[in-house]
């Protein structure tokens, strides 16, 4: 069984100011836990982030 590598020094990552404070982890069993409300978190991702599933092609509007 391998052993746990122990993080003495925790650096904080930079993050958008509108996440400031955001701290995410992932336990023992894969789930990710996060300080921060979820739904703070998708509505920042909705209106940061491009996604390109939603997004229109040439070739559709003709």
């Amino acid at each position: 069984m391998a052993k746990k590598k122990e993080t003495t020094n925790k650096k904080l990552p930079k993050v958008h100011p509108e996440l400031q404070g955001l701290d995410m982890t992932i336990n023992n069993f894969g789930e990710i836990k996060s300080n921060m409300d979820i739904d703070k978190l998708n509505e920042f991702l909705n209106k940061t982030v491009d996604d390109k599933k939603l997004r229109k092609k040439d070739s559709d509007d003709k």
